[in-house]
């Protein structure tokens, strides 16, 4: 399993970052996925989750009506839209999927930073 995250960077407070998971090595049209994102000093925490066929959607409750979690089954590729952001969301962003434990995190994750 491979999980390649990109998409990240620095934005100020408001601004807006899509993200994107290249993932390999498994079917990824079989498994959810979900972003988890880990701040500096913080615990790991789940941002949100999809499930195989794109249907269904689920977020975090500070992240609600902000973020937006999708993906192309086709193009084996999990994304994360982050609207409206604040400096508390800075932090790695991880994909991670259910078809493998979640940690260690098969990808390097992509920074995000809100300043």
């Amino acid at each position: 399993v491979q999980l390649v995250e990109s998409g990240g960077g620095s934005v100020q407070p408001g601004g807006s970052l899509k993200l994107s998971c290249q993932a390999s090595g498994f079917t990824f049209s079989s498994y959810a996925m979900s972003w988890v994102r880990q701040a500096p000093g913080k615990d790991r925490e789940w941002v949100a989750a999809i499930n195989s066929g794109g249907t269904t959607t689920d977020y975090a409750e500070s992240m609600k009506g902000r973020f937006t979690i999708s993906r192309n089954n086709a193009k084996n590729t999990l994304y994360l839209q982050l609207n409206s952001l604040k400096t508390e969301d800075t932090a790695v962003y991880y994909c991670v999927t259910d078809a493998v434990s979640w940690w260690p995190a098969r990808g390097q994750g992509t920074q995000v930073t809100v300043s």
